[in-house]
């Protein structure tokens, strides 16, 4: 737990989730009651070619597990609830971040680049992922209850040779590692005997966050050349360095790095303490960054719109 700052003049942050908030249905309440939300899962269907929406609100868990899948997913339903947020009248935020794939929807909201520039990048990003490594060669392990210094320690002496390294540092209790699967199998064994509250494996498609996507990295830095990017209307904390950035040429270099790079979070959390940010609204489906700023901080606000209920809660609450 970091020491707590005095946050004098509270400011506000809109926080967007990434993989792992995934589950069918997700975004139907928002499709339904509100017109601009409806407008988004349209534009991602007329963008990406197949519906979207049919697979979000009728699919089955296996299709959305897909990595290709659940990126431009989790995407729309974040700008969906974020585009329902504009319309009902909420305050802009000082600044956005977003965990992983999050990053996408946060420079969205931020005007950075297009809804429809970012759904078919992520769809493309979600397949170059998968494919960077063969099924069973890679995986990606929690673990609870041990600082970053003892984990990147133990990471270093179980790769022998391979790769082995933490991919999200979600808050100092929590850190995911990911790696050669054999690596990551041994890194799991010398935490647990360090100390680990809990070390397990994850139940993913791929090694994300490591060095070894760095051909997925190589693939999408192409793609991201040839989108537009502009700066932003707001001011975003980048995964890859924690650090506070309004400039669409940077982003575009924050997201091609971040595809090897392990996502800041907990470091990005502290930034926007530091920028006496006092309150956290999570956009899009679930809880679980809510719940790891919780873990940094336990003073702060923290919201969340997924829903219609929800919306008009945190609304009420600003």
């Amino acid at each position: 737990m970091s020491e707590k700052p005095a946050i004098r003049n509270p400011r506000s942050a809109f926080i967007f989730p990434g993989q792992g908030s995934q589950a069918v249905g997700m975004g139907k309440d928002l499709f339904d009651n509100f017109a601009v939300s409806r407008e988004v899962f349209e534009e991602a269907d007329d963008a990406l070619g197949f519906s979207l929406s049919e697979m979000c609100f009728g699919g089955t868990a296996e299709d959305l597990a897909l990595t290709a899948n659940t990126q431009p997913a989790i995407l729309t339903t974040s700008i969906a609830a974020f585009r329902a947020m504009e319309a009902e009248g909420f305050p802009k935020p000082d600044f956005v971040a977003g965990h992983s794939l999050g990053e996408y929807s946060a420079l969205v909201a931020a005007g950075a680049l297009s809804f429809a520039d970012a759904v078919k990048t992520v769809r493309k990003r979600g397949t170059y992922m998968q494919e960077a490594v063969p099924v069973g060669v890679g995986a990606m392990a929690a673990i609870l209850g041990l600082p970053l210094e003892t984990v990147e320690v133990a990471c270093d002496e179980a790769a022998e040779g391979e790769i082995c390294a933490p991919a999200n540092i979600n808050s100092p209790a929590q850190i995911v590692i990911a790696g050669n699967a054999e690596a990551v199998d041994r890194a799991i064994e010398l935490l647990k005997e360090r100390g680990a509250k809990r070390a397990i494996k994850l139940n993913v498609s791929a090694p994300f966050h490591c060095d070894l996507m760095l051909p997925a990295q190589e693939r999408l830095s192409k793609d991201l050349q040839q989108i537009n990017f502009s700066d932003l209307r707001f001011p975003i904390i980048e995964n890859v360095s924690a650090d506070i950035n309004s400039k669409g040429e940077r982003a575009r270099i924050a997201l091609t790095e971040q595809v090897s790079s392990p996502v800041c979070w907990a470091q990005s959390i502290e930034t926007l303490l530091a920028e006496e940010v006092g309150t956290f609204i999570e956009v899009g489906a679930g809880k679980v960054l809510s719940g790891l700023v919780r873990q940094i901080n336990r003073d702060v606000r923290c919201l969340n719109v997924e829903n219609t209920e929800s919306l008009r809660n945190t609304l009420q609450s600003l």
